[in-house]
């Protein structure tokens, strides 16, 4: 893996982000559960922007983010236009921060402790595309529920 790779499946998925929070068809929907379904879009995007920024803006890219988990899950009813600005702010934070990231630094262990041991920063972001990829998966599968 590369850093070309990597960057190329974190702005297309977050770019898929983008056209998943367009297709609600009510904007009001994006912030609704149902039944079994603990989050919302909205939260679950929130959440999407906050884990990015934290573990590459924060720690690769040195911006300076200070996250608020809770917030993530218990804010409501950003607008439609304001979640996407968050993620296209996103896509140019993963780029700026991967933009001068090496192969060999890839090799290097991440600045931070995140599973049960110390993994490659390579490890990190492979996990953040997929953890990225599982919340795109909820967010389209609430969207087609929340849309009938």
């Amino acid at each position: 893996m590369n850093t070309d790779a990597l960057l190329s499946f974190f702005e297309r998925d977050l770019n898929k982000l983008i056209t998943e929070i367009e297709l609600y068809k009510n904007e009001e929907t994006i912030w609704r559960v149902e039944k079994n379904i603990a989050n919302s879009a909205g939260n679950l995007t929130l959440h999407v922007i906050g884990n990015l920024h934290t573990f590459i803006g924060k720690e690769i890219g040195k911006t300076g983010y200070v996250r608020n988990r809770e917030l993530e899950f218990t804010q409501k009813n950003v607008s439609r236009q304001e979640l996407i600005d968050g993620i296209k702010d996103t896509i140019k934070m993963v780029k700026n921060s991967l933009a001068s990231i090496t192969n060999e630094d890839l090799k290097k262990e991440y600045p931070v402790m995140k599973f049960s041991k110390i993994e490659s920063t390579e490890y990190l972001l492979v996990h953040l595309t997929t953890h990225l990829t599982y919340h795109l998966g909820q967010i389209n599968y609430h969207r087609r529920l929340m849309n009938q």
